[in-house]
């Protein structure tokens, strides 16, 4: 596992973008399973393997997590987090436009508070917390970490962009968020390259 471990810290250093799982783009899980994993990858033998290994890459101090290619869990590097908050911060009309009526209430929750959990958000029908919370997190709207609660379930915690950097200690300004979404392009299309992938980031 720590070879693995190794292979994917070269891969996301390399450029600057990794996916949680994907069967042609570079990913946590074909590095782990040594093979391209189709469909979900907790059913693959090496499952608790790929799981560490997305465990120890979040608890990474150079990792970020964002729903950033394709609507997937990506983890990002250091070097293009100011990219990822600018563009997070900058609430253009591809982010805020079809949003549901969930989603919005709970965006603005988040924006009250600067942070909150998708386990405390009370359900009175409809679309459930961690549904909405997937919705703001594809518009790069919020950043979401996942954690396990006390009782061993999942849970999100939802934040701003603003109170995300303030805990990394990244200094926001300095780059707009048109030159947020170049680099990542840039990224991407690299990524795109590399793999004759298709993904596709938030805007596109």
């Amino acid at each position: 596992m720590a070879r693995e471990l190794e292979r994917v810290l070269e891969g996301l250093e390399r450029y600057g973008l990794l996916l949680q799982a994907d069967a042609r783009l570079p990913s946590v899980a074909t590095i782990v399973a040594g093979e391209p994993v189709r469909g979900s990858w907790w059913g693959h033998p090496r499952s608790h393997d790929i799981y560490d290994g997305c465990e120890q890459l979040e608890d990474h101090p150079d990792v970020a997590t964002a729903r950033l290619i394709s609507g997937k869990v990506t983890y990002v590097q250091r070097r293009l987090w100011l990219a990822l908050a600018a563009v997070g911060c900058a609430r253009e009309r591809w982010q805020t436009e079809g949003l549901s009526e969930v989603a919005r209430r709970l965006l603005e929750a988040v924006r009250e508070s600067g942070e909150i959990r998708t386990d405390e958000v009370p359900w009175t029908g409809g679309m459930k917390p961690g549904e909405a919370a997937r919705e703001l997190e594809r518009r790069l709207l919020v950043q979401g970490d996942e954690f396990h609660t006390a009782s061993g379930a999942h849970a999100k915690r939802l934040q701003t962009w603003e109170r995300w950097a303030e805990r990394v200690g990244l200094a926001l300004g300095g780059m707009t968020a048109e030159e947020g979404k170049r680099r990542l392009e840039e990224a991407l299309a690299e990524l795109n390259e590399q793999s004759e992938g298709k993904g596709k980031l938030p805007w596109q």
